[in-house]
């Protein structure tokens, strides 16, 4: 079903005034975006970081690590947006003097966070040696018993991290979370590399304070900025108006040829170009490549990518990654098409969906988790083996409505035994369970999305910005909606017409390439991908506009995103 967003005429109408183009001012007002500083202010519109419990606290203990000469291992999480908070705070403590190295848990050997076993492995770090402080990035807020472990070590542990806090915290040295209790940080949004890049700001602050005339009270954070962009998207946060602020400094920076040498080498890798990169390329282009080494193998290959400074040692990194990321891409279709055989008919899946399959792997399950609940528009949870053959490590994707942590949360109340970890957001989570427990989990699961879903939030809804007036089609215009920042929280426009499609074809084996006329007179040329069997010859189609550039040429393009049928007038 689609519906279109209300839309604020007063702030539309400032917007306009204000100097907005007509498809953004009203896309923007359907957004709840009433300001032109909301949408094109710079980084001094960042919220300050004061607000953000322990932030004074964390910068002084690496402020005194720092001018002690004393050791800093980050250990991080292996996905993208823990990838770039680690390239974030090597390259940031670096600027600042720091002696600092990081160290990645392995997916299949170690699991997920700061565990006694990752514990041992840094006290014989092979760089850096026995480090005298631990930082976490993009974890660390559900590790008690491996910041016990180095705390018994006699080595201090400085958490930052942006996943929710369970009851109980670890008892490290300062906690950076703008999620924990008693924080007053303004948005609790920030992905784990907002957290990092936050933390160096008050850093540098420590150092203006005490050593003003030190290359560390100036260090150009700014130079960051790209990596901070690429971690908050990839991480599928919500980007209220801080995080695209971030997002939008940092494209800018990728925009002006200013971006690391790895993100340029993966964005040649993806066939992007630098001049007119956007959201999308991020989020699907560039991200995967980095996200396929933690899933497949080691996400140091990632992070030592972020890391260069030669052109032509990023872009052997960046061939790895996309190397890996091939092999990620044959795994995920495979593992896609067990699934979907798989799956019940739509009548029997009820409120919520738990799969598992002994030949998947554990390091895509989270894809394919997120495939099934756009299939289904239900909460899904896909299991894999692990290396401990008693245990499955599964990760979820949730819907708009149903917050998945906190029914993970519910069900570990429920059946205290049920669950061995688990932690995550509202919208995606990780888990691990015993093998005999799967029966039950996926009993109790169930309950608790049906004592916490309103029926309606089960309802597929496709909201949409209405329909494209054709005086719109412009070049200039379509290219500001690309160049705009949009997110989780905030989508990409999604226009809503009836069109009569005047021809189609077959493409790539599975697409559709058509030729529409909508009834305002429209016409463009589309594409519907994924999809092999014809149209009818008059429909209903919520799409996106984009320009594309091929071999020099520029073209519009609208992209079919659902299609219903549509009765002749």
């Amino acid at each position: 079903m689609m519906r279109s967003r209300h839309v604020d005429a007063g702030a539309q109408q400032r917007l306009l005034d204000a100097g907005l183009n007509p498809i953004l001012a009203r896309v923007y007002a359907a957004r709840g975006v009433g300001s032109i500083d909301a949408i094109e202010g710079g980084l001094e519109r960042l919220l300050r970081p004061d607000a953000m419990r322990d932030i004074d606290r964390a910068a002084e203990l690496l402020w005194t690590h720092i001018e002690g000469k004393r050791r800093i291992l980050i250990v991080a999480d292996y996905d993208c947006d823990g990838a770039t908070a680690c390239a974030v705070g090597i390259r940031g403590l670096r600027m600042m003097g720091a002696v600092v190295d990081y160290l990645v848990p392995n997916r299949k050997v170690h699991g997920y966070g700061l565990t006694p076993d990752i514990v041992e492995l840094a006290l014989r770090h092979p760089r850096l040696g026995r480090p005298d402080l631990l930082m976490t990035v993009d974890n660390g807020i559900a590790s008690i018993e491996g910041v016990e472990a180095s705390n018994r070590a006699g080595i201090p542990v400085l958490v930052t991290d942006h996943h929710l806090p369970g009851d109980r915290l670890p008892e490290a040295a300062a906690i950076l979370n703008p999620n924990q209790r008693d924080c007053a940080f303004p948005s609790k949004n920030l992905a784990g590399v907002g957290v990092m890049f936050y933390l160096l700001i008050a850093l540098r602050r420590q150092y203006r304070d005490r050593q003003p005339q030190s290359a560390a009270a100036s260090a150009q954070l700014q130079e960051l900025l790209d990596l901070v962009a690429l971690g908050t998207v990839a991480d599928m946060v919500r980007l209220d108006e801080n995080n695209r602020a971030l997002v939008r400094a940092g494209l800018r920076r990728m925009r002006q040829s200013k971006a690391q040498a790895g993100v340029r080498a993966l964005a040649l890798n993806a066939g992007r170009h630098l001049a007119n990169l956007d959201v999308r390329d991020l989020a699907f282009s560039i991200a995967p490549q980095i996200n396929a080494a933690g899933r497949l193998e080691d996400i140091g290959v990632g992070i030592e990518c972020l890391l260069a400074d030669e052109p032509a040692v990023a872009e052997g990194l960046a061939r790895q990654l996309d190397q890996i990321n091939r092999q990620r891409q044959n795994l995920q279709a495979q593992m896609n098409r067990q699934a979907l055989s798989d799956l019940p008919d739509a009548g029997n899946i009820g409120v919520a969906l738990v799969v598992f399959q002994e030949t998947w792997h554990e390091g895509v399950v989270g894809l394919l988790a997120s495939k099934l609940k756009d299939k289904v528009h239900r909460p899904v949870l896909a299991l894999a083996p692990s290396a401990d053959p008693e245990v499955l490590r599964g990760s979820g994707r949730s819907i708009v409505g149903v917050h998945l942590r906190d029914a993970l949360d519910w069900v570990s109340k429920r059946a205290p035994d049920l669950l061995l970890r688990f932690g995550g957001h509202a919208m995606a989570a990780g888990l691990s369970i015993r093998r005999h427990h799967l029966a039950l989990l996926r009993e109790v699961f169930t309950q608790a999305v049906a004592s916490m879903a309103d029926p309606e939030a089960l309802q597929p809804v496709i909201w949409t910005d209405g329909p494209f007036n054709p005086l719109w089609l412009r070049e200039d215009w379509i290219q500001s909606l690309q160049d705009a920042v949009w997110g989780q929280g905030f989508p990409a426009p999604l226009f809503q017409d009836n069109f009569e499609v005047l021809g189609q074809r077959a493409v790539g084996g599975h697409h559709l390439r058509l030729t529409l006329r909508s009834d305002t007179g429209m016409q463009i040329e589309a594409m519907a991908f994924n999809r092999e069997t014809p149209l009818e010859r008059r429909i209903r189609a919520s799409y996106q506009i984009r320009l594309n550039h091929w071999q020099g040429r520029t073209q519009m393009r609208a992209t079919l995103e659902h299609v219903e049928s549509c009765p002749w007038r």
